[in-house]
């Protein structure tokens, strides 16, 4: 019987008891007063009616006066304690914030609330991308006029706000729900792979914004003949109210693939109906083809134009507003100088892509200021002599802005 205890003792080292103490004792924690979470549970009694502290210090004396000290153990359970109840907490930083979250939120609504109950006139959505209006069939937004659509004499250039009417047609479909594959395009259109395409646009400027001026836009869609969609546009000033900028436009549908035009289907007017506003053009449209402008005719040619690639749309054709930029290409200085576009007829004929090579030709009626309307005709052609654009402009005097200095621009030093 000894043998074998003397045996096990060999592979089993069998703590003392002074050997036990000291282990505890070196730990300052009793291991079995540690639950599984790490928790310092309260020490146990011991059977004579004794309770065991590690590395106890006798407690000192000042002047006979005892002095206060903690021992180990007794500091360790204390500063765990104190982590234990404050991660017992709940998480009061993430209620905070979702209360915070929310009375912004309020604030926001309540905000945008009482803004539309004053100013419901001038007001667009909180998108951005304007509002429908007259029982959901037009669409109205407002665009403050930027500093970088200005030109040389301070006011709003015509291909800024051309580009207006384009930014207000495309979200003019997106209210409506007409993006099927293409802008404008409703789910027949599409699953019979037809597009719209422009073929005609009349514009009238009553007068250019200036900088910081603010214009509303009104524009819808109605049909026109048998094959065809017509969109118009009317700009006012959002402050006066007054007239700003009128204009219409024609526009049939062509197959995507073989770009020819195409009948517009029953169930395609179908789904198109709803969205037609029983309204007049704002301008009335001339049925005379513009005549056709040659080398021979055209006093002003400008060659080798060429689209950047910021000039091209999502199908990778030129945007038709840059063909307006072009026109202006061959329009003499003197006239861009002293005077301005009151009114512009377009004819798209074909389209233009990345690759293209075009020249500008313009015809004038005038070749020099005397105060009266300029007539201008206009050809956007290629190379190879096939029409892009024909045009036709008509041109005022133009009246001083007003004068709004450098813009705090500093001038440029001179070499």
């Amino acid at each position: 019987m000894v043998a074998a205890v003397a045996a096990s003792s060999s592979f089993y080292q069998v703590p003392t008891s002074s050997s036990s103490a000291s282990a505890k004792a070196s730990r300052g924690v009793p291991p079995n007063s540690l639950d599984v979470r790490g928790i310092v549970a309260k020490a146990a009694s011991s059977p004579g009616g004794m309770q065991v502290k590690a590395n106890a210090r006798a407690i000192p004396k000042i002047n006979d006066t005892k002095v206060g000290l903690q021992t180990d153990v007794e500091e360790d359970a204390a500063s765990t304690a104190q982590r234990t109840s404050y991660d017992q907490l709940p998480d009061w930083s993430m209620l905070l914030a979702a209360i915070r979250t929310i009375f912004l939120a309020a604030e926001k609504q309540w905000t945008l609330l009482d803004s539309k109950t004053r100013r419901p006139d001038t007001l667009a959505d909180a998108s951005g991308v304007g509002k429908l209006v007259e029982n959901g069939l037009v669409h109205r937004q407002n665009f403050s006029i930027r500093s970088y659509e200005i030109g040389a004499d301070q006011k709003a250039s015509i291909e800024a706000l051309m580009n207006h009417f384009q930014e207000t047609s495309l979200n003019h479909c997106k209210c409506i729900g007409l993006m099927h594959g293409g802008f404008g395009c409703t789910p027949e259109m599409t699953r019979r792979n037809l597009i719209w395409v422009v073929t005609k646009m009349l514009v009238h400027v009553e007068r250019y914004p200036l900088w910081g001026d603010v214009v509303q836009i009104n524009t819808w869609i109605s049909s026109s003949g048998k094959n065809g969609m017509q969109r118009d546009w009317h700009v006012h000033d959002r402050q006066t109210g007054l007239t700003i900028m009128r204009g219409t436009s024609v526009w049939v549908m062509i197959n995507k693939h073989t770009r020819r035009l195409s009948k517009m289907p029953e169930e395609v007017r179908a789904e198109l109906a709803p969205f037609f506003a029983e309204r007049d053009a704002v301008l009335d449209e001339d049925s005379r083809k513009l005549p056709k402008l040659d080398d021979d005719s055209a006093g002003y040619v400008r060659r080798g134009l060429t689209p950047h690639w910021n000039d091209l749309d999502v199908n990778q054709h030129v945007n038709n507003v840059k063909y307006v930029g072009w026109i202006l290409e061959s329009v003499p200085v003197w006239m861009l100088e002293s005077y301005e576009v009151a009114t512009m007829t377009l004819e798209y004929r074909r389209e233009c892509g990345r690759d293209s090579v075009v020249e500008s030709l313009t015809a004038a009626s005038s070749d020099h200021v005397d105060g009266s309307p300029i007539v201008c005709r206009h050809l956007l052609r290629l190379e190879d002599g096939s029409e892009i654009m024909r045009s036709q402009t008509v041109w005022r005097p133009k009246q001083h802005a007003r004068d709004i200095g450098n813009m705090g621009l500093l001038p440029t030093e001179s070499a």
